[in-house]
């Protein structure tokens, strides 16, 4: 059961929430490691932090985005509450509102990532650097971001599962914090799954596979690999999360977000395998040496 009130403190109208508050630690440590993937690899890391702000900018946008087409389940089709595109169609200003009851409220995932994504490759394109290469140092830190971000739902007590039919395993909700309507014929007593929790530690697992290769077998990877590696991992734990999701927008028998991650899941395998499959490694690696950029010189002239 949540003890945390979902409100740190107020100053006038404005809230500052667990939630936000997660989602920009999440954001800051992914940074971190991502930083510390980049010195690994003898590539300047302050470009992590110069792209930071870009990329934010982006996630935020695309998981806008995401949510303002979206049609979550329970959204009635006149929808008088920020539900989704019901909503919005005949509410337009309200779409840019992300701050709405304490901000950070109303984005989706998969949104983020293409948003963030398309940000690093903007600020790539700007510095006249290899996209893939912040791609592969990005995933791996969105992994972790992921994994602290999680935990606001917990705190909102937001995105639980149906019931456990336990009387030990489980979430209880606290009655005396704000909290998702509970289904029909359940009460406080009622466990439900945490797939908050679920996915929270799906998303540790996948930064420390990720961050481990991509520190320790960068002579066995292309420009890239990583990266597809995260959108092939994430959104197969995601699939299964989805089962459990009581709000999921759905197209046919899946919830959308399953069918993306379907998708995903098979053109990031796809990707990686034919890359691989016709890659000549040793040409590669004399490329590799013959092209170093002026920063990798200077690292190691000084190493």
């Amino acid at each position: 059961m949540n003890p945390i009130p979902p409100v740190i403190f107020e100053i006038g109208p404005f809230e500052v929430r667990w939630y936000g508050v997660l989602i920009m630690l999440g954001v800051a440590l992914g940074a971190y490691f991502a930083a510390r993937l980049a010195n690994k690899r003898g590539w300047d890391s302050d470009h992590v932090w110069n792209a930071l702000f870009l990329a934010v900018i982006m996630a935020i946008l695309g998981a806008r985005l995401y949510h303002v087409f979206s049609t979550p389940a329970g959204c009635p089709p006149n929808a008088t509450y920020a539900c989704g595109w019901p909503y919005y169609k005949d509410h337009f200003l309200d779409a840019f509102k992300i701050w709405e009851s304490g901000g950070f409220m109303g984005l989706g995932i998969y949104g983020a990532i293409v948003g963030g994504a398309l940000g690093v490759i903007i600020y790539a394109w700007w510095q006249h650097l290899n996209p893939l290469q912040w791609l592969d140092v990005g995933g791996a830190g969105l992994a972790f971001g992921q994994f602290i971000g999680r935990w606001g739902n917990f705190i909102n007590q937001e995105l639980y599962g149906p019931p456990t039919g336990s009387d030990w395993f489980g979430l209880k909700i606290n009655p005396n914090l704000p909290h998702q309507p509970l289904p029909p014929g359940t009460t406080y007593e009622t466990r439900f799954h945490p797939t908050f929790l679920y996915e929270s530690l799906w998303s540790l697992g996948v930064f420390l596979l990720l961050y481990n290769i991509h520190a320790r077998l960068p002579h066995r990877l292309r420009d890239g690999d990583v990266f597809l590696g995260y959108l092939i991992l994430y959104p197969l734990g995601r699939f299964f999360v989805e089962f459990f999701r009581p709000d999921a927008w759905t197209i046919g028998s899946l919830a959308t977000a399953q069918w993306i991650a379907i998708g995903m899941v098979v053109l990031s395998s796809g990707a990686l395998v034919l890359r691989h499959v016709f890659w000549d490694r040793s040409g590669a690696e004399e490329d590799s040496r013959d092209e170093a950029s002026p920063e990798e010189e200077t690292s190691q002239a000084q190493a």
